[in-house]
């Protein structure tokens, strides 16, 4: 099955509080999601009585919108693999979308590399995107608490901050800043009463090779802006390719984000063998990466690439640049890993030259 013809799976987290199960509720209950499965942990914590058209012994309903509600099994993968079976034998309607929500607990990275890796996911699905969901009120409080909350923030593509008619304007921008500390390179968005535009979870990934242009130079202008931005105190230089092996602390509050911007064609080869070296040294703490970049075997159509921790999706190649600039950009969400590390084994695995590298920091 070609990439084209993979359902989309979006992740939807958020710590426990954060008004995920009320975004859930919303979101059933809007027409876009006809034809969409959702993945949720418990029926009990969704209201879906009003909609209930069928439900079954085996933890699945259909709504009166043509939404499919499954709770999930103990695998994920069982669940997922059941449901694209029962999709191809006409046990169930059709559905062109997946929508899987996490505990509040749950580090997403797991759900993440599940969907990435697994061969039985692979044949019918492709990840779309991760939205997370932040409480306005108690966000900062989690995120100084919680290291889980801190790697939903980081892997996600899109935020929701909810609760926003909660929270007195100083404390949102202190949250706001925060958040785009974290991950610069994800859109937020303000909710209230978990009200919000279906437009704004669905469709949340820059990695399909369809996607519309317009997301793509968005992606672009979010990298460029980081790359532009001050020196952040947490980074900082040293000396070997090597250097900085173990994690600094260890601790999530390490993290920070940096992004590079890369002026020469690589080396398709050589990229791929940096890679595998960063995920090698230091890929537990490789929260989230994305590149677009330009391959000097095929200078007209740039490969998207994206990671999390030691994982790499299947690299994408896009029909065309969605901009006359044709650089290179590659955005990190780190917890301890200083710059130079990155940079040193760019020039060593991957033949880049220094002078081409952009330095910047988030």
């Amino acid at each position: 099955m070609g990439t084209a013809d993979q359902i989309p799976v979006t992740v939807l987290t958020g710590f426990l509080g954060s008004g995920k199960t009320t975004v859930l509720n919303h979101l059933l209950r809007q027409p876009e999601l006809g034809g969409v499965v959702a993945i949720i942990n418990e029926f009990g914590e969704v209201a879906l009585d009003h909609l209930l058209v069928e439900s079954s012994e085996d933890r699945l309903a259909l709504l009166d919108n043509g939404c499919i509600c499954c709770s999930v099994r103990e695998d994920l993968i069982e669940t997922l693999a059941d449901l694209g079976a029962r999709r191809a034998t006409g046990a169930i309607p059709p559905f062109h979308r997946v929508l899987v929500e996490t505990t509040g607990l749950a580090d997403p990275v797991p759900v993440l590399h599940t969907l990435m890796t697994a061969p039985e996911i692979l044949s019918r699905y492709r990840i779309d995107g991760v939205v997370a969901t932040v409480d306005a009120v108690n966000g900062a409080r989690s995120l100084e608490t919680h290291g889980e909350a801190i790697r939903q923030i980081a892997v996600a593509d899109r935020l929701l901050v909810t609760k926003t008619d909660l929270a007195a304007d100083d404390a949102l921008a202190r949250l706001d800043a925060r958040l785009a500390a974290i991950n610069p390179v994800a859109t937020r968005h303000r909710v209230q009463n978990g009200m919000v535009d279906p437009a704004k979870v669905l469709d949340a990934g820059l990695f399909d090779p369809a996607a519309r242009s317009a997301d793509v130079v968005r992606w672009f202008d979010l990298a460029s802006q980081v790359a532009n931005a001050p020196h952040h105190h947490a980074d900082h230089d040293c000396d070997g390719a090597d250097c900085g092996h173990h994690s600094h602390h260890g601790h999530d509050a390490d993290v920070s984000s940096y992004s590079l911007i890369i002026d020469e064609p690589i080396q398709r080869d050589a990229f791929a063998r940096w890679l595998d070296y960063v995920a090698a040294l230091r890929g537990e703490d490789l929260l989230r990466f994305k590149a677009i970049v330009h391959v000097a075997e095929q200078p007209d159509a740039p490969v998207v690439v994206h990671g999390v921790q030691h994982v790499f999706h299947p690299p994408i190649t896009l029909a065309s640049w969605p901009s006359a600039d044709r650089r290179s950009r590659l955005v990190f969400i780190v917890r301890g890993i200083p710059r130079q590390i990155i940079e040193n084994t760019l020039c060593k695995f991957a033949a880049v030259s220094r002078g081409a590298i952009q330095r910047s920091a988030a």
